[in-house]
């Protein structure tokens, strides 16, 4: 009896071996990984992505339930990302922990001494972390963005030190931020690692929320007079379309530039263009997506 024992637990423990270099051997893994890259044919939009005509001069546009990129332009080549920073400036607040409801009073520190752009907001105004967020993400505010930055615990310097250590932890390899505004030409991105950034921002419900309303307003002063914010994107502002998110950006050096995350057939895009040098080119270039891959639908259907 126990030799019959013996022999079936060498028997039990030779199987568990077969198994196991059967299922971690490199060659088992070749097979699986064929298998499924066969299974997984490309979609209607990227065998005729050659069709899409974008002018901006770098974009990428991917569905974000497969991760299939749709169509990409000079995907990998940095470049001055301008605004499309605050997304970054949002997510290092955010993941602070710290409470939004806290009252920051502006400062002389806060005026953009960089392109001398102007803001609503005026010196000696407190604002919570809220507010100041809805004045940057919906507006794109710099004094607002440079206040929250001013404020963390570690002061400016610490901030922008987060920024670049999210930055790493998102993947963001060829990406740098060096100022909280993206008034800086040294903050620098791709349109891949951008695509990172949005993917990354798109799970805080605060940043969706933010950058998909058309306006806003915030109270000020003693009075509590009521200064409006109307959202940079005129698609989310007249509210025709199903946007998830939405941020833009311009500084001469970076062109006009923009992410979104929208709804197009039933699927989620995100749509990243850089360098767009017309006024409404990026609007353009958005509505042209969506027209080419509805009219490759409507052709399969």
């Amino acid at each position: 009896m126990e030799l019959k024992k013996s022999r079936k637990l060498v028997n039990l423990y030779l199987k568990s071996i077969v198994l196991f270099l059967f299922l971690f051997s490199p060659f088992s893994h070749l097979s699986f990984a064929k298998d499924s890259l066969s299974s997984k044919q490309p979609s209607l939009y990227v065998k005729n992505s050659k069709s899409l005509k974008v002018r901006s001069l770098k974009a990428i546009v991917v569905n974000q339930n497969t991760g299939e990129v749709i169509y990409e332009k000079n995907a990998d080549v940095r470049a001055s990302i301008a605004s499309l920073t605050k997304l970054m400036t949002a997510m290092v607040v955010l993941d602070s922990g710290l409470d939004l409801n806290k009252e920051i009073k502006l400062t002389k520190a806060d005026i953009d001494r960089v392109k001398r752009t102007t803001s609503r907001l005026p010196i000696g105004t407190k604002l919570t972390k809220y507010e100041l967020l809805k004045a940057a993400l919906i507006s794109s505010d710099n004094r607002a963005a440079f206040a929250l930055s001013r404020s963390y615990p570690s002061g400016r310097k610490g901030f922008i030190n987060a920024m670049n250590v999210k930055a790493i932890q998102l993947g963001m390899q060829n990406s740098q931020f060096r100022d909280p505004t993206g008034l800086d030409k040294r903050n620098i991105s791709t349109a891949k690692d951008l695509l990172k950034l949005v993917r990354a921002a798109y799970q805080y419900s605060v940043i969706r929320d933010l950058t998909t309303t058309p306006s806003e307003s915030i109270k000020i002063g003693r009075k509590r007079n009521s200064i409006g914010f109307n959202n940079t994107n005129p698609l989310v502002r007249k509210g025709v379309w199903d946007i998830g998110l939405s941020k833009t950006g311009f500084i001469r050096e970076s062109g006009r530039c923009l992410v979104l995350q929208t709804i197009i057939n039933d699927e989620p895009i995100i749509i990243v263009l850089l360098n767009s040098y017309g006024k409404l080119t990026r609007f353009a270039d958005v509505k042209r997506i969506r027209n080419w891959m509805n009219k490759l639908n409507k052709k399969a259907t």
